[in-house]
C-alpha cells in the first residue's frame, strides 16, 4: 500500500507544497521528482505515474512550482522557467534531506514544458541520475511561431510589446492572457488550441480545482527565450527517456526527435507512441497507463540497485 504524504520545502524564501508517494516506510528508496507543464497543478495526471513509481519500488514527489496551485508565491500564475528549474533543484535538496530518500538515486520526470526541464537538469545538476522527458518544449520561440502562426504570432507579440510597455510605465501592474482558447482567431492565448482548453477545463472539474486558464503575458516572453538546445549537448553520461507523440504538433514532435539525437549519450531510449496526440495523454486513461509504464521502467532499470 503506497502512502502519500504531505510535504513542503522552502525555495528561494516561498513555500513549495507537494505530495511524497513513499515506496517503503522501512528503508531508503530512490526518489524521482516530478512537476508539470504551463499552468499544472499537482493533480494534473501526475498522480498517476507517482502512483506507479512507488507500486514499482521508487518514491515520487509531485510539488506545485511557486506561484500556481497550492504554493506560495505573490506573483500568481507567473511562469519563470529559471524559477521553475531553481524549485525542481530545491526539491532535490529538500530529498537529499528525507531519512527514506536514498540521495544517490534521484531522478526527474517532466512533461510539456517540464519535459524541456527534465532536459536540461540532466545538463546541470550532477544529482540527478535519470530523467525521463515526456512531449517536452524544446524551443519556445519556433514553438510559439508554428502554433499561432503568422497572424496570430503578429498578435502575440503586440501583446507582450504591451505588456512590456505597461510593467515599464506602471510598476507593480501586468497583463494576463488565457492558457488556451476555443477561439484563437478573435482572442490571444499561449497555447491556441481547442482541446487543450477543453481538457484543462475538463480536469479542473473533475480533479484539479486550482488550476488557472491564464498566465501572466510575461510568461510567453519567457518562453520565447527558452531553447533547451545548448543544453541537451551536455547529456554526456545520464540516462536519458524521452516519450514522443507520435504527429505531436503542440510541442512539435520533430523538435524532440532532433533534441532527443543531440544528446550525446549512450544511455538513452526514444519511444515514439503510435496514434498518440499531445493532449490524449492526459485525456485517455489507456495512452496515460502506457506512458506511466514506460516511464516506470525506464526509472526501474536505471535508478534501482
Amino acid at each position: 500500500m503506497v502512502k502519500r504524504l504531505d510535504v513542503e520545502f522552502q525555495s528561494e524564501g516561498d513555500t513549495v507544497r507537494g505530495w511524497l508517494y513513499l515506496a517503503d516506510e522501512s528503508k531508503r528508496s530512490p526518489t524521482v521528482v516530478l512537476a508539470g507543464g504551463w499552468c499544472y497543478v499537482r493533480e494534473i495526471v501526475m498522480p498517476v505515474y507517482a502512483q506507479a513509481f512507488a507500486e514499482a519500488g521508487i518514491n515520487a514527489m509531485i510539488f506545485d512550482y511557486r506561484n500556481l496551485g497550492a504554493s506560495d508565491g505573490d506573483n500568481r500564475q507567473h511562469l519563470d522557467p529559471w524559477m521553475q528549474i531553481r524549485d525542481y533543484q530545491n526539491a532535490l535538496s529538500f530529498l537529499e534531506r528525507h531519512e527514506l530518500v536514498d540521495e544517490d538515486r534521484l531522478g526527474v520526470w517532466g512533461i510539456s514544458y517540464s519535459g524541456g526541464h527534465a532536459l536540461i537538469l540532466a545538463a546541470i545538476d550532477p544529482r540527478v541520475k535519470s530523467i525521463v522527458s515526456q512531449i517536452p518544449v524544446i524551443d519556445g520561440f519556433e514553438n510559439m511561431r508554428r502554433a499561432h502562426g503568422t497572424m496570430e504570432f503578429r498578435a502575440l507579440w503586440d501583446l507582450v510589446l504591451k505588456d512590456r510597455a505597461l510593467r515599464y510605465d506602471k510598476p507593480g501592474e501586468q497583463l494576463y492572457l488565457p492558457h488556451a482558447t476555443e477561439d484563437s482567431a478573435n482572442e490571444v492565448s499561449s497555447w491556441p488550441f481547442p482541446e487543450t482548453v477543453r481538457t484543462f477545463m475538463a480536469i479542473k472539474e473533475s480533479e484539479a480545482p486550482l488550476y488557472e486558464n491564464r498566465s501572466t503575458v510575461e510568461s510567453v516572453d519567457l518562453l520565447m527565450n527558452y531553447d533547451v538546445g545548448p543544453f541537451v549537448k551536455r547529456i554526456y553520461d545520464t540516462p536519458t527517456l524521452m516519450i514522443v507523440a507520435e504527429g505531436d504538433d503542440l510541442t512539435l514532435w520533430d523538435l524532440e526527435i532532433n533534441a532527443f539525437n543531440q544528446v550525446p549519450t549512450t544511455k538513452k531510449k526514444l519511444e515514439v507512441l503510435p496514434h498518440t496526440s499531445h493532449m490524449t495523454l492526459y485525456s485517455d486513461k489507456s495512452k496515460v497507463e502506457v506512458a506511466a509504464a514506460m516511464a516506470t521502467k525506464w526509472f526501474v532499470d536505471t535508478l534501482k540497485p
